[in-house]
């Protein structure tokens, strides 16, 4: 059997537990890991954890195969080999804050970096705007290899928020995500939970534990369409998971966590566009505290039926949500395009060697933000 990734927790917590090793030194290994990447002459470990490590775990199971960068260099493609041969993308999406307004004065902040991370290979949804969809599903990522995008990303720039929106649902991986969450929140990597995103078409049962399982973590709703007939044309899946259950399930949700629900709604030109829809989204989410975000579509490959919706139908459909029912909403800024980045295009194809960026010529991207 392969080798497990040094990140899998559960894995190395399970065979130090065995081995009577105390667990309280594996964030010590990642941290070594994270800046050496090696199992090697790690300090202040008892002797029996280095051979269990080397009979046991690899420092890393995957492979940083290619980087793509952005023409503009706010966005970065990474293609990453896993240990079965099968690849998964993430992006990091550079932002400066202060170029934005908040309540009519400027922003806070400045340069971040927001890593999009995916959960599987393919996905099971089958979402006909996606291009991950159209792979079919191949398999799950264990802890460890989620987790391992986050070290291979954090060695090109510094990470500030990460978001599950890459390839795959992720509360149909649920408690590889949950552990990997709760991963990058502790040392080494300390990222907040309040700047982690989990998004789901509307896995109805995960949902309902996941404030129980990580709190303060954010919640993303790929909605998509205001009522259940349009959500089931254009996201097969809904059909298991009836818009008015979704709706009470994330009612429950945001009374037990208080927080806020990101709503992703994508814009396709004649299907969920139009001023009615705007209206029935309204009323669906006026009971609701939430941030709504637009998403121009991105045409790619077979999906090219679907039109993006002009931009003039775009601002008027944000007027509606904003003006009638005084519900916060913003339009997805694109990026990475060019590079087939941007939203709903993560599909593995091996990239054109003239495109890629060497991955070990990459140095020194700046923290930048969502």
């Amino acid at each position: 059997m392969a080798n497990r990734s040094v990140f899998d927790g559960g894995a190395i917590r399970s065979e130090f537990d065995k081995a009577g090793i105390n667990t309280h030194c594996i964030p010590l290994i990642w941290k070594h890991v994270l800046q050496n990447s090696e199992l090697d002459e790690i300090p202040s470990l008892p002797s029996a954890a280095y051979s269990l490590l080397r009979s046991n775990f690899k420092s890393s199971t995957s492979t940083l195969h290619s980087v793509l960068q952005s023409d503009d260099n706010v966005t970065t493609k990474l293609l990453i080999r896993l240990q079965n041969g099968t690849f998964v993308e993430a992006v990091i999406m550079r932002y400066d804050t202060r170029l934005g307004r908040y309540g009519g004065k400027p922003r806070p902040g400045g340069l971040r970096s927001t890593l999009c991370i995916s959960s599987q290979v393919g996905c099971k949804m089958g979402c006909k705007f996606c291009a991950t969809g159209s792979m079919g599903f191949k398999n799950n990522l264990s802890s460890g290899e989620i987790v391992e995008q986050l070290v291979h990303a954090s060695r090109l720039s510094d990470i500030r928020n990460v978001v599950f929106m890459g390839m795959g649902e992720p509360l149909n991986n649920y408690a590889a995500m949950v552990e990997a969450v709760r991963i990058m929140t502790g040392s080494p990597f300390h990222l907040s939970p309040k700047r982690i995103t989990v998004s789901t078409v509307g896995i109805i049962h995960a949902i309902n534990k996941l404030q129980d399982d990580l709190p303060n973590v954010n919640l993303a709703v790929s909605l998509h369409a205001p009522v259940q007939d349009i959500r089931c044309q254009i996201m097969p899946a809904a059909r298991a998971f009836p818009l008015e259950r979704l709706m009470d399930s994330l009612r429950i949700y945001q009374k037990k966590s208080q927080q806020k629900i990101f709503i992703e709604y994508i814009m396709l030109d004649g299907v969920n566009d139009e001023e009615q829809h705007a209206h029935q989204l309204g009323k669906l989410l006026e009971t609701f505290q939430v941030v709504v975000n637009l998403i121009p579509f991105n045409p790619i490959g077979s999906l090219s039926n679907f039109r993006t919706s002009n931009e003039h139908i775009v601002t008027r459909f944000q007027q509606i949500l904003r003006g009638v029912y005084n519900i916060r909403t913003t339009v997805r800024k694109q990026m990475g395009q060019d590079i087939s980045g941007a939203c709903g295009q993560l599909v593995v194809n091996l990239p054109d060697k003239r495109s890629v960026v060497s991955a070990g010529l990459l140095t020194d991207i700046e923290d930048l933000h969502v």
